[in-house]
């Protein structure tokens, strides 16, 4: 389980997520863990996907016991579009068109320039560009004859603030803006929205693996807020993001990052 820094019971409510069906890519842990989480307590639907089939079926038992709305998990690799279509379909079937898609999965893997093979850059944008649009594609046609719907695509921090030993990832997170401002002019006239998440630093069992306590240390210090951002509050944006009560927000970047510059 991830840490909190707020206690379930005062989470925000939106009564437009009860019953809404949430698809959630990448979340079996870190972020996406966090997510499936705040919709689940929303009384969503939630369905998710992931490609750590035990930690999806850990979570789905965690979560499963009073909840409105048992979570869904179906194993599927994203790099796979024609693996990622049929789970997709799959999913389409069996719950119902899709309400809300949140764009979750990533993986921010270090690498020096002079590492980069053609294979290496294909395969990084096929974890952390590719299947945005693939999943979008597949959910759009039940949002449209729904006449509504939220795509929310997750960015990164990272390449606003040019780290090093992640030009791949930073490429992608950046053409991500770009998607998000492509779908959301298409898509407006149909009551459709998509956004764009960026996450600070979050305090995940993965980045704490890159960082040591003194790396930490400095990341806390460049932030305007002290502590660490935890998946609890990038999920408090996104069910704010996804609920009725953010009706007219379209096209645009929020960031969760304590103020990190």
């Amino acid at each position: 389980m991830q840490k909190s820094t707020e206690s379930a019971a005062l989470r925000a409510i939106y009564p437009s997520l009860r019953d809404r069906h949430v698809l959630v890519t990448g979340g079996a842990s870190g972020i996406g863990e966090g997510l499936v989480e705040a919709f689940a307590a929303q009384g969503a639907r939630v369905s998710f996907v992931d490609v750590q089939t035990e930690a999806g079926e850990a979570l789905r038992a965690r979560l499963t016991p009073g909840a409105s709305h048992a979570p869904q998990f179906s194993h599927c690799d994203l790099t796979d579009v024609s693996a990622l279509q049929q789970c997709l379909a799959n999913i389409l079937s069996e719950q119902g068109p899709v309400d809300i898609l949140l764009n979750n999965a990533a993986s921010d893997d270090r690498h020096g320039i002079e590492e980069v093979t053609p294979a290496y850059w294909d395969d990084r944008m096929a974890v952390n560009l590719r299947h945005l649009f693939f999943a979008a594609q597949a959910v759009v046609p039940g949002m449209k004859e729904a006449g509504h719907g939220v795509i929310i695509n997750f960015g990164s921090i990272s390449w606003h603030l040019g780290l090093p030993d992640l030009t791949l990832y930073q490429t992608a997170k950046a053409a991500i803006e770009g998607l998000t401002r492509s779908l959301a002019r298409e898509l407006g006239p149909h009551g459709i929205r998509a956004c764009t998440i960026v996450p600070g630093n979050v305090q995940t069992p993965r980045q704490e693996k890159w960082y040591t306590p003194e790396g930490e240390a400095e990341i806390v210090a460049a932030q305007a807020l002290n502590g660490r951002i935890q998946p609890a509050d990038i999920a408090a944006m996104a069910t704010f993001l996804a609920s009725d009560d953010a009706r007219m927000c379209t096209a645009h970047n929020y960031w969760v990052d304590a103020g990190w510059r």
